[in-house]
């Protein structure tokens, strides 16, 4: 841990602190995940965040993937002077031929961003965030283990609950992907009339009848940690296939991503966080899903679905439904289907919460680097947003496999 008491930064009198004074900010900034979990846990716990900078994702992150990649945590913890927490920034150094400066588990978190205080929108402006930015980059660049040759922030909401996220500050661009939010209400079948026409309704009925001649229908939610991880197994399997017949790079090949998903839906300091489930037809697994429950939102992040004759007939559409309801009876506000603009998704939300990428040069050796990720994610989201260059890719990706490849292609 090293401390950065003399980079205290004062900023400009807001309009909107009700006192007049500006407020006063200090870091510290931790090279491990240990030194700050005490103040991390607290933060959390009344924090504006999403369940991806929970302390207990980005460890179980870091012990399974981190670590095997020669991840160092950059864990930045700012006061205010009344020595409440402002923020945490759980960023992390890359190593390689150029140094890269990124969010922690930035790759296997759906929204990459800060815990913020609650009110932090209005007591410091984007301005003032930008000046302490700065102050925090030279800090960095001061000392060896925290040196970085270039920065890039991916899939960073623009607001993270109530509160605006500081970083759009920094002038970032727009990720190939938005997220999707549905708003639940207190009766499911209500809420499912307005979202489908009765024509719809009525198909899916049809659809489940055809389903059932396979056999009984059944939503299980994972009831043990046994249970859990057999259905993770199942999910897995599916996303598996499916990823193999999109030519997408399959996650769970990758070292580590087993691991991790197994870890923290069984981990009793987790669990309880972790609604995993499936839908059984006869003896047959036809779906499976993985989802978080934080705060009054249902976050809906990995689902799954059989191949063969009953794939014909909606076990995924079921499967969600279901899911809408569950998380409707469980009290739950929102259904979060986080990153992606899969077209099913707009068809229920709404809301769209836009996400943004923040690339830059730190040092002159980084500009390559910078230059090249620029470039691609410049191209990406052209592809993504123009319909007919995406039918192309996803057609040779599907018979020969490409790079663009992942879950939020």
């Amino acid at each position: 841990m090293r401390p950065f008491e003399a980079a205290r930064a004062t900023f400009p009198p807001q309009p909107e602190v009700s006192s007049g004074a500006p407020p006063d900010i200090s870091f510290r900034i931790h090279t491990s995940l240990a030194a700050a979990e005490d103040e991390w846990r607290r933060f959390e716990r009344a924090a504006a965040a999403t369940p991806f900078q929970s302390y207990e994702w980005l460890a179980a992150w870091h012990r399974h993937i981190g670590i095997r990649g020669g991840v160092v945590p950059v864990i930045v913890v700012g006061h205010f002077a009344t020595n409440e927490i402002a923020f945490i920034l759980p960023l992390a150094i890359n190593r390689g031929p150029f140094r890269r400066l990124s969010w922690l588990g930035q790759d296997l978190c759906d929204y990459n961003a800060p815990l913020l205080s609650r009110g932090f929108s209005q007591n410091v402006t984007p301005e003032s965030f930008r000046g302490l930015w700065r102050k925090l980059q030279a800090e960095m660049q001061s000392d060896h283990e925290t040196r970085h040759d270039w920065i890039e922030f991916e899939k960073m909401p623009e607001a993270i609950g109530d509160e605006i996220n500081p970083f759009i500050g920094l002038e970032p661009t727009l990720n190939a992907n938005s997220a999707h939010i549905m708003r639940l209400g207190g009766d499911w079948e209500a809420l499912y009339r307005t979202k489908r026409s009765s024509a719809t309704r009525r198909h899916d009925r049809a659809k489940r009848r055809r389903m059932a001649q396979f056999g009984d229908i059944r939503f299980i939610t994972a009831a043990d940690a046994a249970e859990t991880q057999a259905t993770l197994e199942i999910l897995m399997r599916q996303k598996s296939i499916s990823f193999a017949r999109k030519g997408i790079p399959d996650m769970f090949a990758r070292p580590g991503y087993r691991e991790f998903f197994l870890d923290f839906a069984s981990n009793p300091a987790t669990r309880q966080h972790v609604h995993v489930s499936r839908v059984e037809v006869g003896s047959a697994d036809v779906a499976a899903n993985f989802a978080i429950v934080h705060g009054d939102c249902y976050y809906h992040i990995l689902s799954s679905y059989c191949d063969g004759r009953i794939a014909h007939f909606g076990p995924g559409v079921l499967h969600l439904r279901e899911l809408m309801s569950h998380a409707t009876k469980l009290g739950m506000r929102k259904f979060d289907f986080t990153i992606g603009d899969e077209r099913y998704k707009s068809e229920w939300c709404d809301e769209r919460l836009r996400l943004f990428d923040y690339c830059a040069a730190a040092t002159w050796r980084g500009w390559p680097a910078s230059a090249l990720s620029t470039a691609q994610r410049r191209l990406k989201r052209y592809i993504k947003q123009t319909p007919a260059a995406w039918h192309v890719v996803s057609q040779l990706r599907a018979a020969f496999g490409a790079p663009l490849g992942s879950r939020d292609s």
